[in-house]
């Protein structure tokens, strides 16, 4: 596979997604083709799972049944986008991959790492991102930033703080462990900052 795999990822209210277009923009005017997508979802029936699970219900959902549903959705989004893409020569780039499901599912939810791990083994197949883009930043400011969004909340974005410092804490810890393809960013920073971080180790890539 030639094409090159990045995700971003964050806790609720990182801005994820007005640094997702100035990446595209900027890795394709260094001239690559760039495929964008998203976790969960990315596919037909992986946009359905997304729906099951960011839409909030009464009855709640069990912690292994979300786990289970994101990795169906990935294993669909592997066959039908990325592994194509980057034997095309593609470069993806996706809002979220498996270091989300980690820090959700494992950090958040409490689910045994090996357990998710052993699921990662098998669905992933020794796909992995190049680079991952970590855009953290405290808690309180993210969910500062959900509430001004001035839209219905998801299923997690109702969640409460400290479920959200789980979830921060394992990013962290992520990327303390694999910093060669997790770079921090600190998210926090004026919009001009934070695309400068963002450059700085998409050029180490290239």
């Amino acid at each position: 596979m030639n094409g090159k795999f990045i995700s971003i990822e964050g806790i609720e209210g990182a801005g994820k997604s007005t640094q997702m277009r100035f990446i595209q923009s900027f890795l394709e005017h260094q001239g690559k083709t760039v495929v964008v997508t998203r976790e969960p979802g990315g596919t037909v029936l992986g946009e359905q799972i997304r729906e099951l699970l960011l839409t909030p219900r009464d009855e709640g959902m069990s912690h292994d049944a979300e786990l289970l549903l994101m990795f169906a959705a990935r294993a669909e989004h592997l066959e039908q986008v990325i592994k194509p893409a980057l034997s095309r020569g593609d470069w993806v780039l996706s809002d979220r991959f498996v270091d989300a499901t980690f820090a959700y599912q494992g950090g958040g939810r409490g689910i045994d790492i090996k357990r998710i791990e052993s699921i990662s083994d098998w669905t992933l197949q020794a796909i992995h991102t190049d680079l991952t883009l970590l855009f953290d930043l405290p808690v309180a400011v993210g969910q500062e930033r959900v509430i001004k969004r001035s839209q219905d909340k998801d299923r997690f974005e109702q969640e409460k703080g400290v479920f959200f410092e789980k979830i921060r804490q394992c990013y962290l810890q992520r990327a303390d462990h694999e910093p060669d393809r997790i770079k921090k960013i600190d998210a926090g920073q004026t919009i001009e900052n934070i695309q400068h971080q963002v450059t700085t180790a998409l050029m180490a890539l290239l």
